[in-house]
């Protein structure tokens, strides 16, 4: 049987989809796929943070088959105006997430992350280079108290259009999850789900963007195994007709995310750092490197 949580509505208690909004107060589905106790725990308390003032469920999918057939039957399942696909080691520290999100997507976007890139050119975001790429992400490595902050690229907007996003944290309007639906037989493990699922809704004209004003903290690094270059192929053989030029036989290595980086040793000073003007002085740092 399929495992969903308990739904947790926050303030109150909602009977009726009528009763969902509150004024112009959106409700919010979390939708995440955890099979570790602990992460779920730590993921719960700070969606619990961010979203205390707002209606909000919790749905958690403790058997995923992948990403994809877990989020799809999160979908299923969801009941608010907001979708959320989170993975469960990352922690977002911005008090004004919510209300940052509920703005912008009720106006200039309709799916939104924290990573993703301008141009396709492989199954990953960072493919096309750092002329086209946009986000900025921390990363912390276990048994290393340092957090390295990875600028990918901003030109100073807070958030940044992009045709495709990395799956850390997806943030879905109801439009967006009503049009677009995870390639569940295609993509039927644990990557590329997110580059194709974006790029579907981008294809569809569906808005995309890249927070870059909200501070987020991944616990992970990535993976590029067989598994990932498993899935890579997948992609390109599925958007075979787009893509600039045949699939490689072997595939190449993907190429380094060539993200500007800085290293800090508590989140407090990580969040001192974390500004517009910072964002666009290291990415133009990173291209003048480049170019040199």
């Amino acid at each position: 049987m399929p495992k969903l949580s308990a739904r947790r509505w926050k303030p109150s208690g909602l009977k009726k989809a009528a009763a969902w909004r509150t004024g112009h107060e959106a409700t919010w589905s979390v939708i995440v796929c955890s099979i570790d106790a602990g992460k779920f725990a730590q993921i719960s308390q700070c969606y619990e943070r961010l979203l205390a003032e707002r209606r909000f469920e919790i749905i958690a999918i403790h058997d995923a088959k992948s990403l994809s057939e877990g989020y799809n039957r999160g979908i299923a399942a969801a009941q608010g105006d907001i979708v959320v696909f989170s993975h469960d080691d990352i922690l977002i520290l911005d008090t004004e997430f919510a209300a940052k999100v509920e703005r912008r997507l009720d106006g200039d976007f309709d799916l939104l992350g924290f990573a993703g890139g301008t141009q396709l050119e492989d199954g990953y975001w960072w493919a096309a280079g750092p002329e086209y790429m946009r986000g900025a992400v921390a990363h912390a490595v276990a048994k290393d108290r340092h957090l390295s902050l990875h600028v990918y690229g901003a030109t100073g907007a807070n958030v940044e259009p992009v045709v495709m996003l990395d799956g850390l944290c997806l943030i879905a309007n109801r439009k967006t999850v009503e049009t677009v639906a995870f390639d569940a037989e295609t993509f039927d493990g644990f990557h590329h789900y997110d580059v194709d699922f974006s790029w579907s809704a981008h294809c569809r004209g569906l808005r995309l963007g890249a927070m870059t004003d909200v501070p987020v903290i991944h616990m992970s690094g990535g993976i590029f195994g067989s598994d990932w270059k498993h899935y890579r192929a997948r992609f390109w053989d599925k958007y075979a007709d787009i893509l600039p030029s045949p699939r490689p036989s072997p595939m190449p290595e993907p190429r380094a995310t060539e993200a500007r980086t800085a290293m800090f040793e508590s989140p407090y000073s990580l969040l001192q750092a974390w500004r517009p003007e910072y964002l666009r002085r290291a990415t133009i740092a990173m291209l003048r490197l480049r170019h040199e």
